[in-house]
């Protein structure tokens, strides 16, 4: 099993890479018979992302968006956290929380865009509630799971014991909650990284929205196309990071199943 991994590791990596050299030739094929500025060439937005990258903007940038989706991430994981706990607890709890993290989780992007515009005016405080917003039934949903998962059968036996409800916490539902945990945040991530560029898009005065809309503004197809591409790139790293940390962190899980 763990040779067949290897070998389809590698191998997917393969037909991702041709499937891009693909694309981007059929996308040099079409700029070429277009020959317009609106469609810039693949060479052009590359020379762009060379620049952006050189002169400093991508690192400011992207570290202001990065800073406000952990700021909302960090509110997300607390409300998360508990709202999830007692969801897992109390049926009457999961019943209450039920239909408003499932309106939060299919509101549309662009409404949270909006309102955190009118709300919070220009600044960070809108991406960062948006961020927040948009995570937290994900991670409330997968916690509430993971309590359930939990074997009462080891609950009753740590009340017999008379165990210490911080003992209990720390040594049964962390240890199942991990897991959840960590599926909840790939991809409340993933939605609020999304949201919270198109937040900035509307009402921020920095950022990779921000730039992505000053350079529609202007009308500098390849800018726009560049800090596109970067995002998208920033977001696979961090995307696959994750997903590389939760194999390491619970490898032992698929060792014993």
């Amino acid at each position: 099993m763990r040779t067949r991994t290897r070998q389809n590791g590698p191998r997917r990596w393969v037909v991702s890479g041709v499937t891009l050299i693909v694309a981007v030739g059929v996308w040099a094929l079409i700029a070429a018979r277009v020959d317009d500025p609106i469609l810039p060439r693949p060479g052009a937005v590359a020379a762009q992302i060379v620049d952006i990258v050189l002169s400093g903007e991508a690192f400011t940038n992207f570290a202001s968006s990065i800073s406000k989706i952990a700021a909302g991430f960090l509110i997300a994981m607390v409300g998360g956290l508990l709202v999830g706990f007692v969801m897992g607890r109390s049926k009457f709890m999961a019943s209450y929380f039920s239909l408003p993290l499932f309106v939060l989780g299919n509101m549309p992007g662009l409404t949270y865009a909006v309102f955190g515009l009118l709300i919070f005016g220009v600044g960070a405080g809108g991406p960062i509630v948006v961020s927040a917003l948009v995570a937290l039934p994900f991670i409330a949903m997968n916690v509430a799971e993971g309590v359930r998962s939990v074997d009462g059968n080891l609950l009753a036996m740590c009340q017999a014991f008379e165990r210490h409800k911080r003992d209990v916490l720390r040594h049964l539902y962390l240890p199942a909650l991990a897991t959840f945990v960590f599926a909840g945040v790939r991809y409340g991530f993933a939605m609020a990284w999304k949201v919270e560029a198109l937040t900035e898009v509307f009402g921020a005065s920095d950022g990779v929205g921000f730039m992505i809309r000053k350079a529609y503004q202007e009308f500098h197809i390849a800018d726009m196309l560049a800090w596109t591409a970067l995002f998208v790139l920033t977001m696979i790293v961090i995307e696959r990071g994750l997903a590389i940390l939760e194999t390491r962190f619970f490898a032992w899980r698929k060792e014993l199943a």
